[in-house]
């Protein structure tokens, strides 16, 4: 259409000058198509070199170009923006936060349990699954953040000799106590009386405490020797997703017989 419409000028161009010299030089038939074939060619000629300066394809891939670009900015302004997010609120509201990242890990760690052990059969438990929310919003949340706060207080240094102490303590001291309240606290949800809970944690803390040496050690030692304080009752918990997977089976398990 271009190419077309160049001519068409050219041609009235040709035409419009023709009359003025027909008087004194008048051209012939021919000599006026040669003319017009001329101009024909030489916009063709003008219309490639212009599509061979500007290719189609630079415009079609900008948009994408651009398009990938503000795709990948607004994610990592999201990222940016939930981190952002989330360290204002350990700031304000510590324990809050703290106990709500709990109960969702809690919560992600007894359904990946409940897939894992279940047949195609059965369904997942939610009322389970809100037992152990329950226990990271209402109790691991606040035993975290005074149990590490405590020791940032205590052993503020990161050495590895001051590390090697937290780590120790928190095998010996912070470990039984937490797993029992765990297990205590589901049991009693689940209806189980004292003497029951009490023959539960003699069947099932001992074995759990000796299984967990094997696995928390090296994440302590990792938590109290790289995070900052206000960060690690949070990557403890990312730890206890692997380590709640065995521990909510372990506690859903029918309750021990009583002496």
């Amino acid at each position: 259409m271009g190419i077309d419409l160049l001519a068409k000028l050219a041609k009235h161009s040709i035409v419009h000058h023709s009359k003025f010299r027909f008087s004194s030089n008048p051209i012939s038939g021919s000599q006026f198509a040669s003319h017009y074939q001329q101009c024909r060619a030489y916009s063709a000629r003008s219309m490639n070199t212009a599509a061979t300066k500007v290719p189609k394809t630079h415009f079609l891939s900008f948009p994408t170009f651009l398009r990938k670009s503000v795709s990948s900015s607004e994610c990592a302004n999201t990222k940016m923006g939930f981190l952002a997010w989330y360290m204002g609120a350990l700031e304000s509201r510590p324990i809050i936060t703290k106990s709500i990242s709990s109960a969702i890990i809690y919560a992600a760690a007894d359904v990946t349990s409940q897939v894992i052990t279940m047949w195609p059969s059965d369904s997942l438990d939610i009322v389970r699954t809100l037992r152990m929310a329950s226990f990271g919003l209402i109790i691991l949340g606040t035993a975290q953040h005074l149990w590490f706060n405590y020791m940032g207080r205590v052993l503020p240094k990161r050495d590895v000799v001051s590390t090697l102490k937290k780590l120790l303590i928190g095998q010996f001291a912070y470990g039984p106590l937490i797993n029992s309240a765990f297990f205590s606290f589901n049991a009693a949800l689940q209806g189980e009386n004292g003497e029951e809970i009490a023959a539960r944690l003699k069947r099932d803390l001992l074995p759990t405490m000796i299984k967990g040496l094997m696995y928390w050690p090296m994440c302590d030692f990792l938590t109290y020797k790289v995070i900052p304080v206000h960060l690690q009752p949070l990557i403890n918990s990312s730890f206890s997703y692997a380590w709640t997977i065995y521990l909510t089976y372990v506690a859903s398990l029918k309750k021990a017989a009583s002496d």
